[in-house]
C-alpha cells in the first residue's frame, strides 16, 4: 500500500475521534443532585430543558434540550407580563368608563346607568363597591330605567369552563370578559360553633336570589375530606350543602367560581346596588355605550406594574388572560384571542429574534392550555433582554421570591435569592427567572419538566436553583 493512503487513512481516523471528542463535549451533563432528583421521579434527563447563564453577559452555565419546543405552563405569563410592560408601560392602567344615559333629577335618573367594560381585571368586590358609590355620589337614589353593561370590547368565543380539567368550579377557569366583576367568583366561609353544633357560612359576595344565611351541621372526625363532607351543590340560586362540616377543621374558605357566568354581573350589581340603599326600576343587561359623549366618571385600575405584580406572583390566570386581550384591544376595539396572538408575535419577532420567536405558540396568554409551546432558549433569550430593558425592576421584582411569597413562598431552594416564575400543569413542572449566586452573579434560570411524572420531579427544579446559586458548584 502506497504512503498517500495511509496518511488519509489517519487523517480520516483523526478526525472521526475529535469528532466523537466534540459529540461528548456537546452532550450536556446535569449535575448529579439534579440527575439523582430526576432518578428518583423515574422521568428520564431527556425530559428536562434547561438553559442556565449569566444575566448581561450570556455566558453559558448549563444547557440541555434548549431549543425543544416545550409546554411552559405558567411561565407562558413572562411573555405576556414583559410583552404588557414593554408595550404599554409601568404606568399604564385600565379605564372603565360609566355614564347617567337620561336626566337626574332629586336622586331619580330617569333613564340608564352604563358601564363599559375595557378588560379591566382589577374590579374586584372592593372596588364595584366604590364605583356604585360614586355614582351615589353624583346623586343618584333611584334608577328609573336599566343598569347597562357594555362587554363589546371583548369578541369571544363561547367558553366552556370545565374544557381544560374538567373542573368548572376551579376560579382558575374562569374565562376572560370584558366586564370581569369580582372574577365572576364567590368565596364561601365556613366559621364552627361547636356549642351549637352548627357551622355558619358566609357568602362573599352577596349575590341578587342567594340566601341571606346559610348553616350546615358540625361533624367529629379529621379534616381531611371536607369539602366532600359538605355534599355541595352550587348553582345562580346560590350554594346548598346537604352533608355536616368537620369541627376539627376550625374556619375555612372555599373559593368557587360562579356555575352561571353570564348572569353573575347582573346578580352581582343588583345585589350591590340595593345594599347601599339604591333603587332600581328596569334590570341589569347587556347593551351599548352611547357614542360620542363624555362619561360622567372612570373607574381607574391600579398602574400596570402593580396588576404584572398579581399576575406572577401568584399565577393569576384570569389576569393574565385579561392583559392578553388588552394587548390587541390597545391597537383597537373589538379584541380576539387571534388579534391578540398576532400582536404577541410581531412582538416577539421583534424581542426574540425570528428563529426563536417562530418556536413560540401562544394561545391564551396565561399558560392554562395544552397547546402552548416555547423553548427553554427562548424563554431564556426574553429574560436576557429585559434585563437590559427599561423595565427590568418592574418584570423582575414581580416574580416570586423563593422562600419568601407568592407561589415559591415554600421552596428552600433560593432562600430569598432567586426571583423564579413558576408553571405547574398535571404533567408540566418549571421554573424561570433571575438567580442571585454566592459570588454576586447573577443568572438566568429556566427550566421545564414534560413529562407524566412532572411534578414528582420538581426537586431535580429546586436542586437546579441551588446549583446555580453556588455559581454551578464553582464549575
Amino acid at each position: 500500500m502506497s504512503r498517500t493512503p495511509r496518511r488519509w487513512a489517519g487523517a480520516l481516523c483523526a478526525l472521526a475521534l475529535v469528532s466523537a471528542a466534540l459529540a461528548h463535549a456537546e452532550t450536556p451533563i446535569l449535575p448529579p443532585e439534579v440527575r439523582q432528583a430526576l432518578q428518583r421521579a423515574t422521568v428520564p434527563e431527556s425530559a428536562l430543558a434547561v438553559v442556565i447563564e449569566e444575566a448581561g453577559s450570556g455566558r453559558p452555565l448549563l444547557s440541555a434540550q434548549a431549543r425543544e419546543p416545550v409546554n411552559p405552563a405558567s411561565l407562558a405569563k413572562l411573555l405576556t407580563t414583559y410583552a404588557a410592560l414593554d408595550r404599554l408601560g409601568p404606568a399604564w392602567a385600565w379605564r372603565t368608563p360609566v355614564w347617567l344615559d337620561g336626566p337626574l333629577r332629586d336622586g331619580v335618573l330617569e333613564g340608564a346607568l352604563v358601564i363599559q367594560g375595557r378588560g379591566d381585571p382589577t374590579l374586584v368586590l372592593e372596588r364595584v363597591w366604590l364605583l356604585l358609590q360614586r355614582v351615589r355620589q353624583l346623586g343618584v337614589r333611584e334608577i328609573r330605567g336599566d343598569i347597562v353593561l357594555d362587554r363589546s370590547a371583548f369578541a369571544l368565543p363561547p367558553h366552556m369552563p370545565g374544557a381544560f380539567d374538567g373542573e368548572p368550579l376551579r376560579p382558575y377557569n374562569v374565562g376572560p370578559d370584558a366586564l370581569p366583576l369580582n372574577y365572576k367568583s364567590v368565596v364561601y366561609g365556613f366559621v364552627p360553633d361547636p356549642p351549637s353544633g352548627r357551622a355558619r357560612v358566609t357568602q362573599e359576595p352577596r349575590l341578587d336570589g342567594a340566601p341571606a344565611t346559610l348553616e350546615v351541621p358540625l361533624a367529629s372526625g379529621p379534616c381531611s375530606d371536607w369539602r366532600g363532607a359538605l355534599k355541595a351543590s352550587f348553582g345562580p340560586e346560590g350554594a346548598r350543602f346537604a352533608g355536616a362540616y368537620p369541627a376539627a377543621c376550625g374556619p375555612l374558605n372555599w373559593p368557587v367560581a360562579d356555575p352561571d357566568p353570564d348572569s353573575y354581573n347582573a346578580r352581582l350589581l343588583t345585589a350591590l346596588w340595593r345594599d347601599m340603599g339604591g333603587s332600581l326600576t328596569g334590570r341589569v343587561r347587556d347593551g351599548t355605550a352611547p357614542a360620542g359623549r363624555t362619561p360622567d366618571l372612570e373607574a381607574v385600575s391600579p398602574p400596570l406594574a402593580e396588576v404584572v405584580r398579581d399576575i406572577n406572583k401568584y399565577s393569576n390566570n384570569l389576569m393574565a388572560q385579561q392583559l392578553f386581550l388588552s394587548l390587541a384591544l390597545a391597537e383597537g376595539a373589538p379584541a380576539t384571542p387571534e388579534r391578540a396572538r398576532l400582536a404577541m408575535a410581531a412582538w416577539l419577532g421583534t424581542r426574540l429574534g425570528e428563529e426563536l420567536a417562530v418556536g413560540v405558540r401562544l394561545d391564551n396568554g396565561a399558560g392554562l392550555s395544552r397547546e402552548t409551546r416555547a423553548s427553554a432558549a427562548a424563554l431564556a433569550r426574553l429574560l436576557q433582554q429585559a434585563w437590559g430593558s427599561p423595565v427590568m425592576s418592574e418584570l423582575m421584582s414581580s416574580l416570586p421570591v423563593a422562600g419568601l411569597d407568592g407561589t415559591m413562598r415554600r421552596s428552600r431552594a433560593g432562600d430569598g435569592r432567586a426571583h423564579l416564575k413558576t408553571g405547574s400543569l398535571r404533567d408540566v413542572a418549571g421554573v424561570a427567572g433571575y438567580v442571585l449566586s454566592d459570588s454576586g452573579r447573577r443568572y438566568v434560570l429556566v427550566a421545564i419538566l414534560n413529562h407524566d411524572n412532572a411534578q414528582a420531579a420538581r426537586p431535580a427544579l429546586e436542586a437546579l436553583v441551588r446549583w446555580t446559586r453556588a455559581d454551578g458548584a464553582a464549575r
